[in-house]
This record gives C-alpha cells, structure tokens and sequence, in this order.
C-alpha cells in the first residue's frame, strides 16, 4: 500500500515535470519542486477542489464536463502560487497544463500499474 502511493506520488510529479517542459507558461525548477508541487496539487484538489466540483456541478452538468477543464485550471493556478520552484502564469497556459497533466499521468499511471 505505501509503496502503491510512493510511486503514484513519483509517476504523478514526472507527468509534471514533463508537462512544465510541454506547455510554455508552466515552470517547474527542478525535479524536487515536481514532488513538492504534486503534493500540494494533491492538497488543494482534495480540499478546494471537493467544495468547488460541489458548487459547480450545476454548470459542470450543463456543459457535460467541460467546465471540470477550467475548475481544474484554478486549482493548478492555485496550486502554484503555494510552491516555491512551480509557477503558471496566464489562464490559457492552466488549461492546457491541467489537460495535459491529467492525460499524461493517465497513461504513466497505466503503463507503471499494468
């Protein structure tokens, strides 16, 4: 179980720093910061994001999902200004950041797990 999460924790913080060297507006200092980020990531979507998925599930249902793209958005942007060593700048580049990093960890997670 422990080392389940260790190399979640791992997986989740390489699709970071993969993504941080993708989208433009995404910096990751280094591969220590990644790990920091990927807990307080972890942090605010457990408890930010739980009360805003909540709110918001009205406009989320209307758009058929869609708007779980911008929620999660904020929360990165967020997530960030908490960091030392991870910053997004600009809306647009959360956006793609939070696509691409929830994709990407997707399939590292498969390919680790599998």
């Amino acid at each position: 179980m422990l080392v389940h999460l260790i190399v979640s924790w791992l997986v989740a913080a390489l699709a970071l720093w993969i993504v941080a060297r993708i989208i433009p507006g995404i910096e990751v200092r280094d591969f220590g910061a990644a790990l920091i980020a990927t807990i307080v990531i972890a942090i605010v979507n457990a408890t930010i994001g739980s009360v805003l998925h909540f709110l918001f599930f009205p406009i989320t249902f209307l758009t058929l999902g869609l708007f779980l793209l911008v929620i999660n958005a904020f929360l990165l942007k967020l997530a960030s200004m908490f960091t030392p060593g991870f910053r997004v700048h600009g809306f647009l580049s959360a956006v793609l950041g939070s696509l691409l990093l929830t994709i990407l960890s997707s399939i590292l997670r498969y390919l680790v797990f599998v």
